[in-house]
């Protein structure tokens, strides 16, 4: 079936067939109407049915699969016993996103009492081996680490009872396909299967038609906008090294000037770090995050409204629920850990035709993350340079001379400053004068010294392409050519012999670090090892990731920069 989000007829959550204990969090967390792509699939997982679900927009497709898991657990659960297999296991792209999903999934299954366990790559295998040892009821891993456990010993999936594909498009364009087969395979037939999907494209209809049972497609489509209401939101990013992100972003709200803000943040650490930096530039800025209590919460969102206060700095948590209509700017501190969170944040601003603005730092190696919202909104997102201290000056001194000409137009006030003025201009020079009242306002404004210098740095190639493409080999080193500027090489002693393709080496990569596929750059694959570029601001964050290791085919191997050819940062070579 097919949706359109306005002919969609909205009913209550507690319509939907949950248990008591689903309702009351679902009530406490304040959802009152489910999303379309909520309702038409709940009922249909609870019943058992595979399913295909597509929505286009942040929805709440976690709680669409979610809810209906842990009702079909709560079901069976006085027959498990506490070391039992996992009923459920989550597949996800990133550890970021599996990370997000297992904190809805605790959420929802905590008046049931759910065990639920986030594994990925990354992270000490032993605690996570332990857990699973132990019992849990629901899984929510990142297909590599999935793998690396289920070929310990560690996660059994033979008896499993619902298996759930979040993001398939993004897990399928990272490589991990046949991870993805692998673990699917090792399911029983009588599992229920569901997929979701933000595109649809022929790899995904290719794996469902596979893998799943007659299945019941969701497709939401968003709703039609009248002429003249559509958003008008101007996208813009700015390209920073990850240390100076704050800085940067000071620097960017100085020169925008918003007059209605949310600045969004990932934790309430970040979150009173970016209040201090902005109130110290001068503008006003408030924190808002969980460990407020409503009375404290109702008054910062207050003085937003009235213009009290121009920036609301805020965790996605905290700020969920609020609806300023007056709202100019969104702005993100940190790239939202997923597409349709950054739709939902940006969706905020631009309403009813007005124009609005959206605002990302972005340090080089998540650019990918961008390139994804792009194919989802169809829009582009434009980078802009950080504005230097030059810029900011120069701004300054135009604000300042826009509020003396307003004072000028008006009537003198009779306090004694032109007396003073006249008196300095009889010794000075007016000018002078003039000038040195200006340096004096800016001093006592607490204009910031934006002497240091925040680093021009630009994305991965790769990232700049938004896609991997396999090189061409020549055989051996002797046609090895030289890493690219910026790049470092990673040596993997696997190669063709052991059947090991581009897709699988990225999957890896992606899998056990921070990188995305998008941040590797040209893969050359060999007869017994393999050579990939990767940022060399990166490559040391990946080594110790990876532990000296990683999971390739089914099988061990080892990864250390490249010895015979190793990257400087400059595309330079040297020999240990």
């Amino acid at each position: 079936m097919t949706l359109n989000e306005s002919e969609f007829d909205l009913r209550s959550f507690t319509d939907l067939p949950l248990r008591p204990e689903l309702q009351a969090v679902v009530a406490e967390l304040g959802y009152i109407e489910p999303s379309p792509i909520q309702a038409e699939s709940i009922p249909t997982l609870v019943e058992g049915r595979d399913l295909i679900g597509q929505a286009a927009t942040g929805t709440g497709k976690t709680a669409a699969f979610a809810l209906p898991m842990l009702q079909r657990w709560a079901e069976v659960r006085p027959e498990r016993n506490r070391g039992d297999a996992p009923f459920g296991l989550v597949l996800a792209p990133t550890r970021e996103l599996a990370l997000q999903v297992s904190e809805a999934v605790t959420r929802y299954g905590a008046g049931l009492g759910a065990r639920v366990l986030t594994v990925y790559g990354g992270a000490p295998v032993g605690p996570q081996w332990k857990s699973l040892q132990q019992g849990v009821d629901v899984v929510v891993a990142t297909p590599g680490r999935a793998i690396d456990l289920m070929n310990r010993g560690a996660l059994k999936l033979d008896s499993l009872e619902v298996v759930v594909l979040d993001e398939a498009d993004e897990m399928l364009d990272m490589g991990f396909v046949e991870d993805i087969e692998t673990l699917l395979d090792a399911t029983p037939d009588t599992r229920q299967a569901v997929l979701f999907s933000a595109t649809m494209p022929r790899r995904i209809e290719a794996l469902a038609q596979k893998y799943l049972r007659e299945p019941v497609t969701v497709r939401i489509r968003r709703a039609e906008v009248a002429e003249g209401e559509a958003p008008k939101v101007r996208q813009t990013a700015y390209l920073v090294p990850r240390s100076h992100t704050t800085a940067a972003l000071g620097r960017v709200l100085e020169a925008e000037r918003p007059k209605a803000a949310i600045v969004f943040c990932r934790t309430r650490l970040d979150v009173d770090a970016v209040t201090e930096t902005l109130t110290g530039r001068g503008l006003r800025a408030e924190a808002l995050h969980g460990g407020m209590d409503q009375e404290h919460r109702t008054r910062v969102v207050e003085r937003l409204r009235s213009g009290r206060t121009e920036l609301l700095v805020a965790t996605d948590v905290a700020a969920r629920g609020l609806d300023i209509d007056l709202l100019t700017h969104v702005v993100n501190h940190d790239v939202p850990q997923s597409s349709e969170a950054y739709v939902h944040r940006i969706g905020r601003v631009g309403r009813a035709g007005r124009e609005g603005v959206a605002i990302t730092l972005v340090p080089p190696s998540k650019v990918y993350a961008l390139r994804a919202v792009e194919r989802l909104t169809g829009q582009p997102i434009e980078f802009s340079p950080v504005p230097t201290a030059a810029d900011l000056r120069g701004a300054r001194l135009e604000r300042t001379r826009a509020a003396l000409a307003e004072q000028l137009v008006g009537e003198p006030a009779e306090d004694g400053v032109r007396a003073m003025i006249e008196s300095l201009a009889a010794e000075f020079d007016p000018v002078d004068v003039a000038a040195a009242a200006v340096r004096l306002l800016n001093a006592a404004a607490g204009s910031p010294d934006d002497d240091e210098d925040i680093p021009v740095v630009t994305a991965p190639r790769s990232a700049r392409s938004g896609s991997v493409r396999e090189p061409r080999t020549r055989g051996g080193a002797a046609g090895t050519r030289p890493p690219k500027a910026g790049t470092t090489r990673l040596f993997v002693n696997a190669g063709r012999a052991s059947g090991v393709r581009p897709q699988d080496i990225v999957g890896a990569l992606a899998n056990e670090s921070n990188l995305s596929g998008r941040d590797i750059g040209a893969i050359q694959i060999h007869e017994r090892h393999a050579l990939v570029e990767i940022p060399e601001h990166a490559a040391d964050e990946v080594l110790r990731s990876l532990r000296g290791s990683t999971t390739l085919k089914g099988r061990r191997a080892n990864v250390r920069r490249d010895r015979g050819l190793a990257g400087t940062g400059a595309g330079r070579s040297h020999r240990d």
